[in-house]
């Protein structure tokens, strides 16, 4: 076998930057070969479309901050990643309702370095725009550089380096007006904060020609709608123009149960900005905690005006099975924005986010090849020449650690899960469902006691399990690991086995609660059943990501 491909190998093509050659010789013995991967998923709540309806969430799973834009009547969407790379993902449509991943917008070690970030570290609250045939996407990186722009002519990429802006603070997004531009974004009030979470939002003039801040930077709102009640976490702003107002939207209450969106308008872009009387525009804090199938912590919205004239909010929300118990993170929801007295409204006070919903006035679609939304399942053979988008790894490889070969996922060790100064030969995909099932074909022999191989299931560094194949006191055996908010590993259940054939291993998922099934030679064993999967819920991992579920291997 060939070593590692140099970095000019390293394409622009999603996780297929990460496609090389494994190192040859002594690893060899230890690579696992994953023969396939199937997902099986299930929404709790149970929803029957009627004609002309949609359904909420729109991109079920781990796919927070979404940011809107139309361009003619295509429409185009990204979302928050944090530290798992490939980051960025971008999706299309021509609906509002049936969306297709084109691109990672950070697909190549080179953009962005994320070593030594915690997963919910990265990047976060994307927004895209466009102008002037070109498409941009301005970003934070917490613990890189702070603030950036990144370019393409084509949304499906590639997409340039990013460019790094002069100012503090996160969460910018871009308003165009004309040949003009500003940024508006989150950042420190202009006085010492008067108690926690008070921050206040700033606009300044973007000169886009040069990528590069200029003018002044004003501030438009400080601690939020008022101040006197001491609103936390005005955040993600975005600002647009109807009529005779220039309008600016925020998420206020921080991004829990509390979270909400708000609405500033003024006849200037540096304001003075006066909230509306109704806020907040968006938010489900106000119904009963016990309700059934609850949507909660509804916030983070940007709006897009479609060519026929209405105006549709996308925001994040959360399903959660308990008490605040969610396991696979913050989704996209889609709702209709009306106008009362030139002010925006997306949901009245009191009123649940509905799960079906009358459809944009837009030409009909068919659903996607892979769907984003309801009930849906798919199975990859790894029989491609490359992964497909939906695949991320945990923080920027320096090296490759996989190869696709004979319709076989094949991995080397790479870091220990957990650690962060490394990076895992970690796989996976998001649990965009509560009840779902997972599996995957896996031959492995491992070589000394610790060595595994099999499916991860990750909320973060310190709250994860793992299931498959490792050696204990010298012979070959399944093992249930677990991690719940700690540093080192709690092995759940063991069964030693013999590693001669394949072993096919299914996890199980049903809200709380986990299964863990082997299959070898036509047998099915169970070897975990019940297993408090509470500790993947972010309310107890903590975070702002939702659980990935793949292939990993280890050797020590």
């Amino acid at each position: 076998m060939r070593p590692f491909a140099t970095w000019r190998k390293w394409t622009a093509g999603g996780a297929a930057v990460l496609m090389a050659m494994l190192a040859p010789a002594t690893a060899e013995a230890q690579t696992a070969r994953f023969e396939r991967f199937s997902y099986e998923g299930r929404s709790q709540e149970r929803v029957q479309l009627r004609a002309g309806e949609y359904r909420n969430p729109i991109l079920s799973g781990y796919y927070p901050d979404p940011s809107v834009t139309r361009v003619g009547d295509d429409y185009y969407l990204v979302n928050s990643s944090f530290a798992h790379f490939p980051g960025l993902p971008v999706f299309h449509s021509k609906d509002l309702v049936n969306w297709t991943q084109i691109a990672n917008a950070i697909d190549r070690p080179g953009q962005l370095d994320l070593a030594g970030r915690a997963v919910s570290e990265g990047v976060f609250a994307p927004d895209i725009s466009y102008h002037d045939g070109l498409f941009y996407i301005v970003n934070t990186c917490v613990g890189c550089k702070g603030n950036f722009v990144i370019t393409a002519r084509n949304p499906a990429g590639p997409w340039s380096d990013p460019a790094w802006l002069p100012f503090g603070g996160i969460d910018p997004s871009i308003f165009w007006e004309g040949d003009k531009a500003y940024i508006v974004n989150n950042d420190m009030p202009a006085e010492p904060p008067r108690y926690e979470g008070h921050r206040a939002i700033w606009v300044q003039e973007f000169d886009w020609r040069n990528l590069r801040m200029a003018g002044e930077r004003t501030q438009i709102v400080n601690g939020g709608v008022d101040i006197s009640k001491q609103p936390i976490w005005i955040e993600g702003p975005h600002l647009f123009k109807r009529g005779r107002y220039y309008y600016l939207i925020a998420a206020e209450g921080g991004t829990e149960d509390k979270h909400s969106e708000v609405v500033f308008r003024s006849e200037s872009v540096r304001g003075p900005f006066m909230p509306f009387p109704g806020n907040p525009i968006l938010t489900q804090r106000d119904l009963d905690p016990a309700r059934p199938d609850p949507v909660t912590s509804t916030g983070h919205a940007k709006f897009v005006e479609t060519q026929a004239g209405e105006w549709w909010a996308t925001f994040l929300g959360t399903r959660p099975y308990g008490p605040d118990e969610y396991n696979i993170g913050r989704e996209t929801f889609l709702l209709p924005v009306s106008w009362r007295d030139d002010w925006p409204v997306i949901l009245p006070h009191g009123r649940p986010v509905p799960f079906a919903a009358p459809r944009p006035k837009l030409p009909a679609q068919p659903r996607a090849p892979l769907p984003t939304a309801g009930d849906f399942g798919y199975v990859d053979e790894f029989d491609g020449k490359r992964l497909a988008l939906q695949w991320v790894s945990i923080r920027t490889p320096k090296q490759p650690f996989y190869r696709l070969h004979d319709g076989a996922l094949l991995l080397a060790s790479g870091a220990a899960l957990g650690d962060r100064q490394g990076v895992p030969a970690f796989i996976g995909r998001r649990q965009q469902h509560h009840i779902a099932t997972v599996s995957t074909i896996l031959r492995y022999r491992p070589a000394k006691d610790g060595d595994r191989a099999g499916l991860a299931a990750v909320q973060n560094d310190e709250s994860w399990l793992f299931f498959g194949i490792t050696r204990l006191d010298g012979a070959p055996a399944i093992a249930l690991y677990m991690r719940d908010k700690a540093k080192t590993d709690t092995l759940v259940a063991s069964a030693h086995v013999a590693v001669d054939r394949p072993i096919t291993l299914t996890i199980h998922a049903n809200g709380g609660t986990l299964a863990f099934d082997y299959t070898i030679g036509g047998e099915r064993r169970t070897l975990k059943a019940g297993l408090d999967a509470t500790f993947l819920s972010t309310h107890r991992a903590g975070g702002f990501v939702g659980t990935v579920i793949g292939p990993y291997a280890y050797a020590r």
